[in-house]
C-alpha cells in the first residue's frame, strides 16, 4: 500500500490555513478529480484521498488532534466511504455534484439548502427606465406622467389563465409538484436530478379550458400611465421605485418592480454641481472698479446683488440659499455668480477721451517699456 501523503500535502494548503481556505481547495480538487469528470487512471484513488484529507482537516476536533498526533491519531476515526464523511462533509459534496449532474447524491439533504419548488410563486424581475427631467423641474420637483406597457394579471381568470376553477387539475405527470426526477446510477452510488416538468412546465397544473379572454396566459399587455412624484433636489442619477409595473411574476406571484432614473437637462445658463447652481455674469470694466449693483437671474427669481469697487474678472460672489433645496428636507445650496469683466469693442469718440484722460491721470503716456519694468522685478 502506497504511505500516505500529509493532508496538507494532498489539499495543497499551509498548516496555517483558514477554514475557508480548506473548503476552497477541497472543492476545487474535488471537482478536478471526480471519476465522472476524470478518467484518467489514479482519479478515483485521487478523489478518495482528497475527501480523507478533507474529512479530518474541516473538523476543529479531528484537525487539532491531527496536527499534535498526525496520522496515529487518526486510527479508528474513519469508516468505508472515502474516509467517512460528516454531514457537512456531504452538504460540500453534494455542491459539488449538483455541478455535475444539476442534482443532488440520491438519499441525502442539507439542512439548509432547501430549495423553492419550480410551482411555487415567484416575483418577477425588476425593469429600469431613465427619464428626462427639466433643470427646473428637478430643483423644485413636480408630478411627472410616464407611459409604459405592462403585464397585468387578467381579471377575468385572476392569473391563472383556466376559463373556470372547475377546469384547473393536477398535472398527471409531476403530481403537482412542479418538477420530475430522473435517477442514474454510478460506481459511486445513486444521483439523481430534478428538472423542470416537461407537461406543466413547472406550474404542477394542467388546464382542460383556457380563460378566453388572455387566452390561458394569465395576464394581459396594457399600455398604462403612472403618476410620479419628482422629488425637490432630485440629480442625475437617482432613482425612483414604482412598486408592481416591472415585469410580471410567475405562478400567481406579483409583478416586479420599476426603477426610473433621472435625467435632469442641463440649462441654458445655470449649472448645477450638488445643491450649488453656477452663474457667470458680466460685468463692465467701469462698474468692475467703481462698483455697483445689479439684478442676477436665479431659480428662484431676479436677486439684488451688490459688485464691490475693484472687483477682479473671475471673483465668485455667493448668494446665500439661492442653490437647489435639499433633497431630505435640509438648507438649500448657494448660487455662487462669476464676475466676468466685459471690455468694450467700440466706444464712441467721446468714451475714447475719456479713457485717454483717465491713462494720462494714472501716468502712463501712451506707451509703456514692459521691458524695463520685467528688469526691475529681477533686479
Amino acid at each position: 500500500m502506497a504511505e500516505k501523503r500529509d493532508y496538507y500535502e494532498v489539499l495543497g494548503i499551509s498548516k496555517s490555513a483558514t477554514d475557508a481556505e480548506i473548503k476552497k481547495a477541497y472543492r476545487s480538487l474535488a471537482k478536478k478529480y471526480h471519476p465522472d469528470v476524470n478518467k484518467e487512471p489514479g482519479a478515483e484513488e485521487k478523489f478518495k484521498e482528497i475527501n480523507e484529507a478533507y474529512e479530518v482537516l474541516s473538523d476543529e476536533q479531528k484537525r487539532k488532534t491531527y496536527d499534535q498526533f498526525g496520522f496515529a491519531g487518526m486510527e479508528g476515526s474513519f469508516g468505508g466511504n472515502y474516509g467517512g464523511f460528516t454531514s457537512g462533509g456531504f452538504d460540500d459534496l453534494n455542491d459539488i455534484f449538483s455541478s455535475f449532474f444539476g442534482g443532488g447524491m440520491g438519499g441525502f439533504s442539507s439542512s439548509s439548502g432547501r430549495t423553492r419548488p419550480d410551482n411555487a410563486p415567484r416575483k418577477g424581475r425588476d425593469r429600469l427606465m431613465k427619464i428626462d427631467v427639466s433643470f427646473l423641474d428637478a430643483c423644485f420637483g413636480k408630478t411627472q406622467t410616464v407611459t409604459l406597457n405592462v403585464d397585468e394579471t387578467c381579471m377575468q381568470c385572476g392569473g391563472s389563465g383556466a376559463a373556470s376553477k372547475s377546469d384547473i387539475e393536477t398535472c398527471p405527470t409531476c403530481h403537482g409538484s412542479g418538477t420530475v426526477i430522473s435517477q442514474q446510477r454510478t460506481a459511486f452510488g445513486v444521483f439523481q436530478t430534478q428538472n423542470t416538468c416537461p407537461d406543466c412546465r413547472g406550474s404542477g397544473q394542467r388546464i382542460r379550458r383556457v380563460c378566453p379572454k388572455c387566452a390561458g396566459k394569465g395576464y394581459e399587455r396594457k399600455k398604462t400611465t403612472v403618476e410620479v412624484k419628482i422629488p425637490a433636489g432630485i440629480n442625475t442619477g437617482q432613482q425612483l421605485r414604482v412598486s408592481g409595473k416591472g415585469e410580471r411574476g410567475t405562478n400567481g406571484g406579483p409583478n416586479g418592480d420599476l426603477y426610473l432614473e433621472i435625467n435632469v437637462m442641463p440649462h441654458e445658463q445655470f449649472v448645477r454641481e450638488g445643491k450649488n447652481i453656477y452663474l457667470e455674469i458680466p460685468v463692465t470694466a467701469v462698474d468692475a472698479t467703481l462698483g455697483t449693483t445689479i439684478d442676477v437671474p436665479t431659480i428662484n427669481g431676479e436677486v439684488t446683488m451688490k459688485i464691490p469697487a475693484g472687483t477682479q474678472d473671475g471673483t465668485q460672489l455667493r448668494l446665500k440659499g439661492e442653490g437647489v433645496p435639499d433633497l431630505r428636507g435640509g438648507r438649500a445650496g448657494d448660487q455662487l455668480c462669476t464676475v466676468r469683466i466685459k471690455i468694450d469693442t467700440k466706444l464712441t469718440m467721446k468714451e475714447k477721451e475719456l479713457y485717454k484722460q483717465l491713462r494720462e491721470l494714472e501716468g502712463k503716456p501712451g506707451k509703456e517699456n514692459i521691458w524695463e519694468k520685467f528688469k526691475r522685478s529681477f533686479s
